[in-house]
């Protein structure tokens, strides 16, 4: 009870008494007390799908009611990836708000893909063509993957001239990332799992690595080239490309607040893979 009070930042009795209220209007208990804490009754945990339902279409309520019609403005939710949330995002916003200076963003960030048509967010950016029927899409082009080290790195150790020298240097790559390493596979097959000196399925610290000088690193090609410190390793090959789209919900496509960062990252996205593809 106490720690659910801290995380909706109410007092513990406000809580109690709200827990009690509820059971009181369902006619049936929620939750069982012991020394250790409250627990779950099982018909509380079948009630939990449709209480998260009430809570994402409360949320979707607020954010649409803060919304207003002359100028964009009020909270927009918006699901990336980590490395696009940490590496290609910021800049954007930073425009976006310049802009629109009362629209608030608040970012998810996720590998996983957030439910749109249930609207737990407002817009997504995803590296996958969505399927949904009920979803308004903007393909805006492909990202392009390639090897980037630090200058430092390439200093010390020099710069493979071939594929095939790779299995020469220190990598960095995933660890357990299935799409990661079978891509890797394909592309550098004679590259053994020994040759990845940093492994991990988060890609913003693989870069971190990289920028360290701990090795060779695959990562999009318009955040490698932004950085001054990285260069471009093999710079003629291409290990893949991440087709790329912005997404909402047909709902909300035409709330002024929506349509405004839809359309800057539509902008955004085709400027960026124009000047550095």
């Amino acid at each position: 009870m106490s720690a659910a009070a801290r995380r909706l930042g109410l007092a513990q009795a406000t809580v109690r008494s709200q827990v009690e209220a509820l059971e009181h209007a369902l006619g049936t208990v929620l939750f069982t007390r012991s020394a250790r804490g409250l627990f779950p009754t099982e018909h509380a945990k079948s009630l939990g799908d449709a209480a998260r339902a009430m809570g994402r279409a409360s949320e979707t309520f607020v954010r649409t009611a803060a919304s207003r019609h002359d100028q964009p403005a009020g909270v927009v939710r918006l699901s990336v990836s980590d490395f696009v949330g940490v590496e290609v995002l910021p800049p954007m916003l930073a425009s976006l708000r310049q802009r629109f200076p009362e629209l608030i963003i608040e970012i998810v960030l996720s590998n996983r893909s957030a439910n749109l048509l249930e609207q737990e967010v407002d817009l997504a950016i995803r590296m996958h063509p969505p399927r949904q029927d009920a979803l308004v899409t903007r393909k805006v082009g492909a990202i392009p993957i390639a090897l980037f080290a630090h200058r430092d790195y390439i200093a010390r150790r020099g710069a493979p001239a071939t594929i095939e020298d790779l299995v020469t240097h220190d990598l960095i790559g995933s660890d357990k990332d299935q799409a990661f390493l079978a891509v890797s596979e394909a592309v550098f097959p004679m590259v053994k799992r020994a040759n990845y000196v940093v492994r991990t399925d988060n890609h913003p610290a693989q870069l971190a690595a990289a920028r360290a000088g701990l090795g060779i690193v695959a990562a999009q090609r318009p955040v490698g080239l932004a950085d001054s410190n990285l260069v471009p390793v093999l710079p003629d090959l291409v290990i893949t490309k991440l087709e790329t789209w912005i997404v909402t919900h047909e709902n909300l496509r035409h709330l002024p607040r929506v349509r405004a960062v839809f359309d800057m990252l539509v902008e955004q996205f085709q400027r960026m893979l124009s000047e550095k593809d």
